[in-house]
């Protein structure tokens, strides 16, 4: 972890923060925790545009620098920015002065992705309870559904505490920002 000095550094100390970056282990870093989001269930190049964004000096770049950054495509950087945005991972901005779009990786990106996995999760509990009806409550489906509703019930139940703790946490970690 960093020290609060770090997060207040003027324009002058992160460009000497950047000249000790190691761009090898920056690569590596990437193309690591990007394989471990794909293990996890993320597709494969917006793991790579995620991971590039959170190692980015100050997680936000243009189309162009992702794609030179991890060596890729337009169309690839397009397809994984917009199933990043749909979970509410990155943001897209305009550059200023500029038509260029940049893509901003969300200072609380996991708490952005789990609150929107929530909203997810209540539609599903919804046609879990129709399939439930469906099936019928007291047949082996019925009861795999039911047990399946109950479980996405309580991960809504349970998340909602930990959503607040996180947020209590982070402030006391990093402040409020």
């Amino acid at each position: 972890m960093g020290s609060a000095d770090e997060g207040s550094a003027d324009e002058g100390s992160a460009e000497v923060d950047l000249s000790r970056r190691d761009e090898e282990a920056v690569s590596r870093f990437v193309e690591r925790f990007a394989s471990e989001l794909v293990e996890a269930g993320m597709p494969r190049m917006p793991s790579r545009v995620f991971a590039a964004l959170l190692a980015s000096p100050e997680g936000v770049m243009t189309s162009a620098e992702l794609g030179d950054s991890i060596r890729i495509s337009p169309a690839a950087v397009s397809g994984a920015i917009r199933y990043l945005t749909q979970v509410n991972m990155v943001s897209r901005e305009r550059e200023p002065g500029s038509r260029r779009d940049r893509y901003r990786v969300h200072s609380n990106q996991w708490y952005e992705a789990l609150t929107n996995r929530d909203s997810v999760l209540r539609r599903w509990e919804g046609t879990l309870r129709e399939g439930v009806v469906s099936v019928g409550p007291d047949s082996k489906p019925g009861r795999r559904i039911a047990e399946t509703l109950e479980f996405f019930d309580f991960m809504q139940r349970e998340l909602t505490g930990m959503m607040e703790r996180w947020r209590e946490h982070r402030e006391k970690m990093f402040g409020a920002q």
